[in-house]
């Protein structure tokens, strides 16, 4: 505990002389920390201690105290040495488990520690049995200052780890029913009629400053404004301001709101040089980001450099699997292209941001290429249904550059670094998809994913979207001219379409209404596209709210206590309440919604009001797991464990409390969790903890890994993420202060 003195290896004294003065100058009352090492020890004799205080017997063998075991060759016990007995004589013995026999006392003088300094030469133990055994244990001491304040403190926690918990009868998974007559929670927890009362602005980063996130962004911008005229492959392209109108005046009723953003494009070079045009995120108005070519992941396997920027900034599971991917795989394989294939108005852009923003969160290192806004950069918006005739040489020989154009620079990419490029086109017959492959030999592993859709609901209401959103109708007045353009350029792919049959594939077939459907894969292998696989089978396009709030205040919360289970304090029984009748008016019409909690009682104390809906718990769900710090301050953790508090201090996303957990191992075990939202189809209350809430919003929102320690999650706020086919939209409520 601490920096205190400690013998080492050979029963010798770590930093008596050093510590001696701190020790003694020291305020506080001192610890002490005794441990006996032997690994031949006779199961029968259990190690004590005796000595001149009467905390450890007053010499008095039958009062000496016991060892507890520390595992199976260490005994230990540590003890708060009264200010008035500072200078303490004691000695070893060995006493038989049964009182048969008399104890044995360690050979020697005694020894004598004075002020948490052990006096005299260091040895070991020695006991001499009847037989003339001897047997010897290496002995540990270690002393340090604690101070009453920081003694109250254990104890505290000591003592709530022992309550039993309020919740201990509630089985994982509960439903409450409805009383017969409607009732409020106390006047107190009354709430107004109209919910929009409730709601705040989202903070500044949250994606486009509101509502939309990046899921719908690909179509959304309107007006492309740059210097240089076009470009051509060796051209130079500058910067570029992308405006996005307000959809509202596109169509009426859309849930969206104004949104603008400024993007900027790096210089286009050569491949073997820096990656030139990218269109980061792939979707809405393209950014620059900070290369991720420098590596986020450190191990000491002698990797080369190229090797190493490709590993993903993660744990567990993804990190182990990315490491045998390194070692054992082809080098090509050590960056993989999804490339997408499929008619138009099939949802491959909608498929290929959700599959960024997963991969993204896992730690994947991931960029969507979208040859659509290549196309609008090189040739305009303004191209009508004959640019897209197969029988055009000009326009096929258009589309085919702008293809490899970006072709070209998302294996730059890879090159620096990168590790899954999704890449976003129809793609549609076998020349282009051989030509890409040509390209990707010896650089990356290509697989395609096909979406095919013979809903026609769900076609006819993409199509609609298309003309509404897409930069290739921004300048067209007419809606049903720019419907029946749209219908001609369709029939075009739709004359010379080629399904996928070669190569690595998958095909996705009636997935998007998440009622049934069919994937197909075809020489698929590898952890990383098994997660794909296993992530594409449980997504969909149905509209549903997830609504992701904190517990109310804990009693831990008011001291300012990190972890602990404690209950709530008067103000979180308020807000639990408050809770209650939110969640009856927001889903009052949608008795099919769940509710999630973790497995902690303060997130099932908040949830207890709630009824009508089932409730389960998750223990993927349970706050950060402190380890040693759980139930301290961070002011304590600062004053006992400086070391510890600078570490984490200086990358929060990647420290681990010691025995416990760092952000990115919460974002492991949160995995299922995503999936299963992914999955469902109705709406999900999930009543958690700020880590947890922070990795599950950073999801939806795409927000970088290094700022999801950072992401404000305050209490007593509900976060609601609307997903749909619009993509991902967010409202907060504030219930109370």
């Amino acid at each position: 505990m601490g920096t205190g003195a400690s013998r080492n290896a050979d029963g010798g004294l770590h930093g008596g002389e050093e510590r001696e003065e701190s020790l003694d100058q020291a305020g506080g009352q001192l610890y002490v920390s005794l441990k006996m090492e032997n690994y031949k020890k006779k199961g029968d004799l259990i190690p004590h201690v005796y000595g001149s205080v009467p905390l450890v017997g007053s010499w008095d063998s039958s009062k000496a105290l016991s060892m507890e075991r520390e595992s199976t060759s260490m005994w230990e016990l540590s003890f708060v040495v009264p200010p008035n007995h500072e200078t303490l004589d004691f000695k070893f013995l060995l006493k038989p488990k049964h009182g048969y026999t008399p104890c044995i006392v360690e050979e020697g003088p005694n020894r004598q520690l004075i002020g948490g300094t052990l006096q005299g030469d260091a040895r070991l133990a020695l006991f001499k049995l009847d037989n003339e055994e001897v047997l010897e244990y290496r002995v540990l001491i270690k002393a340090d200052r604690v101070s009453p304040f920081d003694l109250a403190a254990s104890w505290r926690a000591y003592q709530d780890n022992l309550r039993p918990s309020t919740v201990r009868g509630i089985p994982d998974v509960s439903i409450d029913a409805v009383p017969e007559t409607g009732h409020e929670n106390g006047f107190s927890a009354s709430l107004e009629l109209d919910l929009e009362h409730y709601v705040v602005p989202a903070p500044p980063t949250s994606a486009n400053s509101g509502l939309v996130y990046a899921a719908n962004l690909a179509e959304n911008p309107r007006s492309l404004t740059f210097a240089g005229g076009c470009c051509d492959r060796t051209a130079t392209i500058k910067e570029m301001e992308v405006a996005i109108p307000d959809p509202s005046k596109v169509s009426s009723g859309s849930g969206m709101v104004e949104s603008k953003s400024v993007g900027t494009f790096s210089p286009l070079q050569k491949q073997d040089n820096h990656r030139g045009l990218f269109v980061d995120r792939g979707v809405g108005s393209p950014r620059m980001v900070k290369s991720s070519s420098s590596t986020a992941f450190s191990f000491d396997l002698k990797l080369d450099s190229q090797n190493k920027n490709s590993m993903p900034a993660a744990a567990g599971a993804v990190a182990a699997a990315a490491i045998a991917d390194q070692m054992l795989g082809p080098k090509e394989d050590r960056h993989l292209a999804l490339v997408l294939v499929g008619l138009p108005a099939r949802g491959k852009t909608f498929t290929a941001v959700k599959l960024t923003r997963y991969l993204r969160w896992l730690g994947h290192d991931t960029k969507h290429f979208n040859v659509g806004k290549y196309r609008r950069l090189k040739h305009g918006t303004n191209q009508s249904a004959d640019f897209f005739r197969a029988d055009n040489p000009e326009g096929m020989e258009a589309r085919n550059e702008v293809a490899a154009l970006a072709m070209d620079d998302m294996i730059a990419w890879m090159q620096e670094g990168g590790q899954v490029g999704i890449f976003d086109a129809t793609n549609s017959s076998r020349s282009r998809r051989n030509m890409l492959m040509k390209m990707a030999e010896g650089n990356c592993k290509i697989i395609f994913l096909e979406t095919i859709c013979n809903d026609e609901r769900i076609i006819e209401r993409n199509i609609r979207l298309k003309i509404q959103q897409s930069p290739d109708y921004a300048e067209e007045p007419d809606f049903e001219a720019g419907l029946r353009d749209f219908i001609t350029r369709l029939a075009n792919y739709e004359k010379v379409y080629e399904p996928v049959d070669e190569g690595s594939y998958i095909k996705m077939i009636d997935m998007a209404s998440g009622h049934g459907g069919q994937i197909q894969v075809n020489n698929i292998s590898g952890y990383l596209p098994g997660r794909i696989v296993f992530f594409l089978v449980n997504t969909h396009l149905t509209p549903r709210p997830i609504l992701l709030t904190r517990h109310g205040e804990s009693r831990d919360n008011v001291r300012g206590r990190i972890g602990g289970d404690s209950v709530l304090s008067d103000t979180g029984e308020i807000y639990m309440k408050k809770l209650a009748n939110f969640v009856e008016k927001r889903l009052k019409n949608e008795r099919t919604a769940s509710i999630w909690t973790s497995t902690l009682q303060r997130t099932i104390l908040t949830a207890s009001p709630i009824v009508g809906f089932p409730k389960i718990q998750w223990r993927a769900l349970d706050e950060i797991n402190a380890g040693v710090c759980d139930g301290m301050t961070y002011e304590e953790i600062k004053k006992n464990m400086p070391e510890e508090y600078e570490s984490r201090k200086k990358d929060k996303l990647r420290y681990r409390y010691p025995r416990g957990e760092s952000y990115l191992d919460v974002i492991q075990r949160l995995e299922p969790v995503i999936i299963e939202l992914e999955r469902q189809r109705a709406p999900v209350v999930v009543i958690s903890h700020q880590a947890v809430l922070r990795a599950l919003y950073a999801y939806f929102a795409d927000r970088p890994l290094q700022e999801i320690p950072h992401i404000e999650v305050p209490l007593h706020t509900i976060i609601e993420i609307q997903m749909g086919v619009t993509g991902v939209q967010e409202k907060r409520y504030k219930l109370m202060d």
